[in-house]
C-alpha cells in the first residue's frame, strides 16, 4: 500500500486516484476500483449522481486540475470526503491559488490533498496555502519530506505576518532599551 504525508505524519493512503485515459477517455462509474476513488473533476461533473448512488460519501473524493475552478465544487462539499489538487509538474504553481480559493474563500474545511509532482521543497509552501495531505512523487523520501516543515521558522511574507521582521525587531529593542 503506498503512503502519504498527512497532518505532518506518514499514513497509509487507501485512495486510489483515477485519472483520464492516453485518450483523454474517463472511465464508467461501474469501471472504478473498489474503495476510496479520488476522480478528476470532469468525472465528478459527468457522473456525479451515478458516484453518488455507487459509494458513500466516505468514499469519494474529487480532485481538481490546474485549469479547475474551484467554485464548481462547491456545493458539494458535503458529498464528498477529500478534494485534491493536481500539480502535474513541480513549476506549475496554480494548485496554490486553488489551495487558498478552497479553503479562504470557500471555506472548505475536509481534507485537502496535494497529488502530482509533489516534492519535498513545496511541502512548507503547500501548508501555507492550506493543504493538509501531500501525495509525495514515487521516488522521494518520506522522512526526509517530513522535515521541510519545520525549515523555516519565520515567514516573511505580509499575507501571514502583518508586521514585517524589522518592525518586530524594532519593537523587541524598544522592549528591551525601556526595561
Amino acid at each position: 500500500m503506498a503512503s502519504i504525508i498527512k497532518n505532518r505524519a506518514i499514513v497509509n493512503d487507501d485512495w486510489t486516484v483515477v485519472r483520464a485515459a492516453e485518450d483523454g477517455t474517463l472511465p464508467a462509474v461501474n469501471e472504478l476500483p473498489a474503495g476510496k476513488v479520488l476522480v478528476p473533476l470532469a468525472l465528478w461533473q459527468a457522473e456525479r449522481d451515478a458516484l453518488i448512488a455507487s459509494r458513500s460519501a466516505a468514499e469519494i473524493g474529487v480532485w481538481l486540475a490546474p485549469d479547475s475552478e474551484p467554485a464548481d465544487i462547491v456545493a458539494d462539499f458535503d458529498k464528498i470526503a477529500l478534494i485534491g489538487v493536481d500539480f502535474p509538474v513541480f513549476r506549475d504553481g496554480r494548485g496554490y491559488s486553488i489551495g487558498r480559493l478552497l479553503r479562504e474563500r470557500y471555506g472548505y474545511k475536509g481534507e485537502l490533498r496535494a497529488i502530482g509532482d509533489v516534492l519535498r521543497d513545496q511541502l512548507a509552501f503547500m501548508f501555507r496555502c492550506g493543504f493538509d495531505a501531500y501525495a509525495l512523487r514515487a521516488d522521494k523520501d518520506f522522512d526526509d519530506a517530513l522535515k521541510a516543515f519545520d525549515e523555516f521558522s519565520f515567514n516573511y511574507q505580509g499575507a501571514v505576518n502583518s508586521s514585517p521582521l524589522f518592525r518586530r525587531r524594532e519593537a523587541g529593542e524598544l522592549a528591551k532599551a525601556s526595561a
